[in-house]
């Protein structure tokens, strides 16, 4: 055998073999295009509504009834300093003390002028008594007599007078020592000793163990939805409680434009002075809608929200059609809308990234698919 007659032979086979896979391949082609299945989707009706629950939150802040900023009545060096921050302190305990040398020199300096003017006036009260006794044998003037008695009587109100200013000094003495107002804990220490304190400049910041209290401010609207002794949710990290609302704001806050609410916490509750306080609460607002899955809705244009309804089409298939929405109100599943769609319309929930304007679909529900 020559090799022409070879060559012609495998050229031949060749032929075959190319034959034999576009026979395949149509085949192949033939049958995936047999198997193209319409797909199906999950739908619901829709069901009008003509109102809904709004859900809100309100921010605010957790403050025990008792928080002050306590310190001296009075000025002068802080000399002692008995509590620090974090302390816990009774009602009466001393924190701190003032410098008092000058307080005692004065003290003793107006003992020593009432122990001179009671010397004084022992003196003038024997005289005017010579003089009454006198004046009755008329060896005295009148003169000499009124003299006598008004030098009593002058004496007797300079001992008044001293007296008054040492009990003010006492009690400056007695304020030079700062105690606690009531039970509770140092949040904070504003100074240190040797420090010359201002009248009325705090020394600590005490936060009382009584009643812990939630202040918060909502709108006025639902505020007067509200009344004091109602029982509120309050939120304080991650733990719900039951408050009662204990007063009312009588005023809108002029930066906030809010009302604040002053809400009674449980006795039980541990929580630190500045927490973030929430205030949960449900309003029914009437408007009408529709509440669908959040996972219904996809992206419109120009800012707009679309919803797949489906139709029947000429042929009497289901079909997608794409409509208009906006959305009124949304929670963490479903959201509330309302646009160009009707009570009687069908729409898909599921998959809509999977699907396309006009595309024909299986409804997953019969008695939906019936409905159209």
């Amino acid at each position: 055998m020559n090799k022409v007659t070879v060559q012609r032979r495998v050229n031949k086979l060749g032929i075959i073999i190319s034959l034999i896979l576009l026979t395949a391949c149509n085949e192949a082609a033939i049958s995936n295009t047999a198997t193209v299945t319409i797909p199906n989707v999950m739908t619901q009706p829709l069901n009008a509504s003509s109102s809904y629950l709004q859900q809100q939150r309100y921010t605010g802040i957790v403050r025990s009834s008792d928080t002050t900023a306590i310190g001296f009545e009075l000025a002068g060096k802080l000399s002692d300093i008995v509590v620090d921050s974090g302390d816990s302190v009774i009602k009466g305990q001393q924190l701190a003390k003032l410098n008092t040398q000058l307080l005692q020199a004065e003290q003793q300096q107006l003992a020593a002028s009432l122990l001179q003017t009671q010397a004084d006036l022992d003196l003038a009260q024997s005289n005017f008594n010579r003089s009454v006794k006198l004046k009755k044998k008329q060896y005295v003037s009148q003169q000499q007599f009124d003299e006598s008695q008004q030098q009593v009587a002058s004496l007797q109100a300079n001992q008044k007078r001293l007296q008054a200013s040492l009990h003010a000094t006492e009690l400056k003495l007695a304020k030079s020592t700062l105690v606690a107002p009531f039970d509770g804990n140092i949040s904070k220490r504003h100074h240190n000793i040797g420090e010359v304190i201002a009248l009325g400049s705090p020394v600590f910041t005490l936060i009382g163990n009584n009643q812990q209290q939630a202040y918060i401010g909502v709108p006025n609207t639902v505020a007067m939805t509200m009344q004091t002794n109602q029982s509120v949710n309050i939120t304080v990290g991650n733990q719900t409680y039951s408050g009662t609302i204990a007063g009312i704001s009588a005023e809108i806050d002029a930066v906030t434009r809010t009302v604040q609410l002053r809400v009674d916490l449980p006795n039980n509750s541990r929580m630190i002075n500045g927490e973030i306080a929430y205030l949960e609460y449900q309003q029914q607002v009437n408007s009408a809608g529709y509440w669908v899955p959040i996972s219904a809705l996809t992206d419109g244009m120009r800012g707009l929200w679309n919803v797949f309804v489906v139709t029947k089409n000429a042929d009497g298939q289901a079909q997608l059609e794409r409509r208009d929405v906006d959305i009124i109100y949304t929670n963490q599943q479903q959201a509330f809308i309302n646009g160009a769609i009707d009570k009687n319309d069908v729409i898909v929930t599921q998959g809509l990234h999977k699907l396309v304007v006009g595309q024909i679909v299986s409804p997953s529900s019969q008695a939906v698919a019936r409905s159209l």
